[in-house]
């Protein structure tokens, strides 16, 4: 089971709201879920959810709450890449228009509402909270732990996606538009913010079993980071003593003889450990020095032996 199919478990496992609360999950579930339809002239509320525990919370709370005999029916859908989505449908055909005009998917003159019903947004803040875990069950979605954090809801409009923003104020959370391709949808990404709306939904437990994975998951990214990047140090570091070496016994080669006592000790050093580092180069010099003062020698010595090619260079053109 998902961490998001746990959320939902939760939230629709809630069971001491109070009637006001209980309907306005119910209303924005069935706006956020589908809405009306029109079946032979006749107005169906049919809503549709991924989640089965929502569906089935809708269906109960639509018989136990306002008296409708709310259906429920499974079905399936294949996508393009083969794997199949299973859905839950929830519908209630006999008298579909009373129920639309009672939830506020319609308004008094019968025309409908695309967004929240107004009374619930103008609710008090238990309805508010309830708004939003309506929204969430119908069409949320949450980032799995360890991954870029976010917090969605799809929308069914843009009256819909201005509702849950004003909503969301209600509660003291800012959370962001977001178009992608035709569908609109609310988005949250600081995950301390994710963490407190799950919360004021209602889902405590997985809020903080999403949070613990989420730093879990954090920390383990930082030390494979860490890792990784020590692993290019030593690689970096290990080009970098093979080259030196090789300009070290260049050096040697052009300097012969002539070479200060101090200068030619740092190098052969270099020659003889070709995997040390400077710091361990230091530590091995007799008496031992700086890292600072190893690399300052050989990069002497190299200095000096390109002096020493460039004035010969220069002689054997005057000849």
């Amino acid at each position: 089971m998902s961490l998001l199919d746990e959320v939902k478990n939760e939230l629709a496992a809630i069971a001491d709201e109070s009637s006001l609360a209980k309907q306005a999950q119910i209303s924005t579930m069935l706006r956020f879920g589908g809405g009306i339809q029109r079946v032979k002239g006749v107005p169906v509320v049919a809503s549709q959810f991924t989640s089965k525990t929502a569906a089935q919370w809708l269906q109960n709370a639509l018989r136990t709450v306002w008296q409708y005999d709310a259906k429920l029916q499974p079905g399936s859908t294949t996508l393009p890449n083969g794997s199949i989505i299973e859905f839950f449908t929830v519908f209630v055909q006999s008298n579909g228009r009373n129920l639309a005009l009672q939830s506020g998917l319609l308004d008094q003159r019968g025309h409908e509402n695309p967004g929240i019903s107004p009374v619930h947004m103008q609710g008090n803040i238990a309805q508010v909270k309830s708004a939003w875990r309506g929204a969430f069950l119908a069409k949320g979605r949450l980032s799995d732990p360890g991954k870029s954090s976010f917090m969605e809801i799809v929308c069914p409009s843009a009256e819909a996606v201005n509702d849950l923003i004003l909503a969301a104020r209600r509660l003291g959370i800012t959370v962001k538009p977001r178009r992608v391709n035709s569908s609109v949808r609310v988005v949250l990404h600081d995950p301390d913010v994710i963490e407190r709306m799950l919360i004021l939904m209602g889902a405590e437990r997985t809020a903080r079993e999403w949070s613990g994975k989420r730093v879990e998951g954090e920390s383990r990214g930082k030390a494979n980071r860490l890792a990784n990047f020590d692993d290019a140090n030593m690689r970096r570091s290990a080009k970098a003593a093979v080259e030196a070496s090789q300009k070290v016994r260049k050096a040697f080669e052009i300097l012969g003889d002539n070479i200060p006592e101090n200068l030619r000790a740092a190098g052969q050093l270099r020659l003889d450990h070709g995997d040390a580092s400077l710091e361990e180069l230091g530590r091995l010099a007799n008496p031992p020095i700086t890292k600072d003062a190893i690399a300052g020698r050989i990069r002497r010595l190299l200095q000096l032996a390109t002096k020493v090619e460039k004035q010969r260079a220069a002689e054997a053109e005057k000849d």
